[in-house]
C-alpha cells in the first residue's frame, strides 16, 4: 500500500497502515487480475478494496492449503480461529491479525452489512467437506457466500448513483461471473484438491463423470466428451457475464473503469481457455500479457474521461431498469438452450 493511497483514504493509525499493506501484498501476490484493475480506481478507494480481497485470499488460502500437516481438521480449525477473529474484529473495530484489523476498518468506513462477511465465511467451511455439486443450483447457493457476496461488499466502496438495491443483483451476478470463469481455468487444480466445481448433471450431459476426468488429468490426454461439457459451461458463464454487464452503468462513474476492466480481463479467461483448446486438465490458460495491457490502457483513458466528467458536472442517473436479474443464474443458460434456474427458483 503506498503512503498516498492510505493518506488519502485517512488511514494515519500505523498499525492499521501496516494492516492495510498486508492485504495490499495479498492481492497483489494471488489476484493479479483484480489488483491491476483496482490500480484505476480513486486512490483513497483503493485500500478499502484491498482489505476486502486481502482477507478472501487469507481465507482461501486456509482452505486450499496443501502444506504438510495441512489437513481437513487443520484447515476447518484455522477457519474456525479466522471466523472467531473476524467476529470479534467486526464487533470491537480491531484484532490482532492484520487482515481482521483491515477488514473491520473498512466494514466501519462504509458501512457494510457484517452478513455478507458471514455469509463468506461459511462457504470457506463447505469447501472443506463438498467435493462436488450435483447441479448448477447447487453450485449456485454455494456462490453466495464464496462470489456473490464478494461484489455486495465492493458496492458501497464503489458507490453506485442509483439506490444500491437496484445495483445490488448486477453486482452479485459479476461476482459470479468471475468465479466461474476461475472454476473453467482450475479444472484440473480443483480435482487435484478432491473437487469438481463443474456441476455433475451437466458433465452426465456429454457423458463425462470424475473418474473420466482424472483420467485425462493423469494421462494427459483430451477427450472430445470433455471439451463438449466445457463448452457448455462455457456458454453458461457467458450467460451470467451478460446478465451482470448493465450494472457498471449503474456505478459511480469513476468507479466504471476499474470493474469495466476487471470484466473483460476475467472473460478473458474464457477466450484463452479456448485459444489453449480447452485443455484445462493439463495446463493453466492465462489472458496473455499483450491483452492486458491494452485493456489497462483503455481503463486508463476511461478513467480519465470520467474524473473530467466529474470535474465539469455532475454524473447523469442512467434511467431505470426493469429488467434486473432476480437471482444470480437467471439468464444463465446452457448451451443446449435449458435455462439454468436459481436456489429460489428450484426452492
Amino acid at each position: 500500500m503506498t503512503d498516498r493511497e492510505l493518506d488519502a483514504a485517512g488511514i494515519t493509525d500505523p498499525v492499521l497502515r501496516a494492516a492495510y499493506r498486508h492485504c495490499r501484498a495479498l492481492n497483489a501476490r494471488h489476484g493479479r487480475t483484480y489488483f491491476l484493475a483496482t490500480r484505476l480506481l480513486p486512490v483513497e478507494r483503493r485500500p478499502a478494496v484491498h482489505a476486502l480481497y486481502g482477507f478472501a485470499r487469507w481465507a482461501d488460502d486456509i482452505v486450499d492449503s496443501l502444506e504438510a500437516g495441512a489437513g481437513p481438521a487443520v484447515r476447518a480449525r484455522a477457519l474456525a480461529r479466522l471466523q472467531t477473529e473476524m467476529e470479534e474484529g467486526l464487533r470491537r473495530g480491531g484484532g490482532d491479525e492484520p487482515v481482521v484489523q483491515a477488514l473491520a476498518d473498512t466494514a466501519r468506513r462504509y458501512g457494510i452489512d457484517h452478513a455478507h462477511f458471514r455469509d463468506f465465511m461459511t462457504a470457506m467451511r463447505s469447501d472443506l467437506v463438498v467435493s462436488a455439486y450435483p447441479t448448477y443450483a447447487d453450485l449456485n447457493a454455494y456462490m453466495h457466500g464464496s462470489a456473490a457476496v464478494i461484489g455486495l461488499q465492493m458496492l458501497p466502496v464503489l458507490g453506485t448513483v442509483v439506490a444500491r438495491e437496484e445495483a445490488e443483483p448486477y453486482a452479485a451476478a459479476l461476482g459470479v461471473a468471475f468465479q466461474l470463469s476461475n472454476f473453467l481455468r482450475d479444472v484440473g487444480e480443483d480435482l487435484d484438491r478432491g473437487r469438481v466445481y463443474l456441476p455433475a448433471d451437466l458433465l452426465a450431459g456429454h457423458g463425462v463423470d470424475r473418474e473420466l476426468l482424472a483420467w485425462s488429468r493423469a494421462t494427459g490426454r483430451p477427450d472430445h466428451r470433455i471439451i463438449s461439457a466445457l463448452r457448455e459451461f462455457e456458454a453458461l458463464t457467458r450467460g451470467v457475464y451478460r446478465a451482470a454487464t448493465p450494472g457498471i452503468e449503474l456505478l459511480e462513474p469513476v468507479a466504471r473503469p476499474c470493474i469495466r476492466t476487471a470484466a473483460v480481463l476475467y472473460g478473458g479467461i474464457l477466450d484463452a481457455v479456448a485459444r489453449d483448446g480447452w485443455t484445462v486438465l493439463h495446463r493453466r490458460s492465462v489472458v496473455r500479457r499483450r491483452r492486458r495491457a491494452v485493456v489497462a490502457a483503455d481503463g486508463l483513458v476511461r478513467v480519465a474521461a470520467a474524473r473530467l466528467g466529474a470535474r465539469t458536472g455532475p454524473g447523469r442517473r442512467p434511467p431505470a431498469r426493469t429488467d434486473a436479474p432476480p437471482a444470480v443464474a437467471l439468464a444463465a443458460t446452457s448451451a443446449s438452450g435449458t435455462a439454468v434456474r436459481s436456489p429460489e427458483e428450484v426452492a
